[in-house]
């Protein structure tokens, strides 16, 4: 929140980097704004969750089709996906506190934490189930053909709710979106694989639906490893890519007064970033006037990044950094 308005000097410490969130529009979005279309888009999600689970998991059953009651079943994960994405995105947007005094943005990098998790879970659970059917290949049944219009309508119908919910985290730059509508292509794959799975067993090959539904599994379990994983980088803050780096030390070096710029370090907070740098100004100046430098440094990368709080060091210009210096033993008392 941007509402921390103290200057913190000489306070040492440390994207979405694997998770895209870039769009052509550059225009700030506000706290307000993200929630709000965090909200309707996950809302749009729960809907066409509800109604896909249910179809494919009923249909799955009567049809006697393994893959599609697995997908059914990834769908269903979806929904508790949904609502962890509506808590994070209530907790995210709480203004700082005592206890929290740079916000709750994490809350959203726990929330993918969570994602990860789940689609983890799901995922083994379908391997599992997989590998059961095919141990006893031959009393795999037939399936009837209403399975291959379900699976061919959810397909469909992941795939547009995809395009939308990506549309959405792009624009309000949202990694914890983007998590979730990658979640709703990774069913649209699954629908896929599955109308193949169906196709093939309605062809005489009936071993070919176990082998769709194995294939879901590895493919949710996969992906839920990957949100996961990052997700666990950014809570042991990773920092920002290198062009982002560079960008906020061009806006510091551009501030009027600073010499120089080094040690800028960065970590993320939810889809915000704190960072610090060590800002060099002329020895010569007052310690009122470094500060005043160091003031402005911070509003501006404030105000032209998504940097949440800047933290600088000032050091004279040219001289050596005490802080770099090596320890030197204390001198022996004779």
């Amino acid at each position: 929140m941007r509402n921390i308005n103290r200057v913190l000097i000489a306070q040492p410490t440390m994207p979405i980097p694997t998770i895209n969130t870039e769009s052509d529009d550059d225009s700030p979005i506000s706290p307000a704004e993200r929630a709000a279309a965090a909200s309707r888009s996950t809302w749009v999600s729960v809907v066409v969750n509800v109604l896909l689970s249910t179809a494919q998991i009923v249909v799955g059953v009567l049809s006697k089709s393994q893959g599609l009651i697995a997908d059914g079943i990834h769908s269903l994960s979806d929904l508790v996906s949904d609502f962890v994405v509506l808590l994070a995105n209530r907790h995210s947007q709480k203004d700082a506190d005592e206890d929290h005094p740079y916000g709750h943005q994490r809350f959203e990098t726990a929330a993918s934490l969570a994602l990860g998790v789940i689609l983890l879970a799901v995922g083994a659970g379908m391997l599992w189930s997989a590998a059961v059917k095919l141990e006893n290949p031959e009393a795999i049944p037939q399936v009837h053909v209403v399975a291959l219009w379900v699976a061919l309508g959810a397909l469909v119908a992941k795939e547009l709710l995809f395009r939308y919910m990506l549309k959405v985290a792009k624009r309000v730059k949202s990694s914890m979106l983007v998590a979730n509508a990658w979640h709703a292509r990774s069913d649209a794959a699954s629908s896929l694989v599955v109308s193949v799975g169906i196709v093939g067993n309605l062809l005489g090959y009936p071993i070919l639906d176990p082998i769709a539904a194995l294939i879901v599994g590895f493919m949710v379990a996969k992906m839920g490893w990957g949100f996961g994983w990052d997700a666990l980088h950014d809570l042991m803050d990773r920092a920002v890519d290198e062009a982002e780096t560079a960008a906020i030390r061009s806006t510091i070096a551009d501030t009027p007064g600073v010499k120089a710029v080094h040690d800028i370090r960065t970590r993320k907070m939810g889809d915000m970033i704190v960072a610090d740098a060590h800002i060099e100004v002329d020895a010569q100046l007052t310690v009122e006037a470094g500060h005043d430098i160091a003031v402005e440094a911070r509003r501006r990368v404030m105000q032209r990044h998504r940097v949440l709080n800047l933290m600088t060091h000032v050091d004279p210009w040219k001289r050596p950094d005490l802080d770099h210096a090596a320890a030197t033993p204390p001198a022996v008392q004779p």
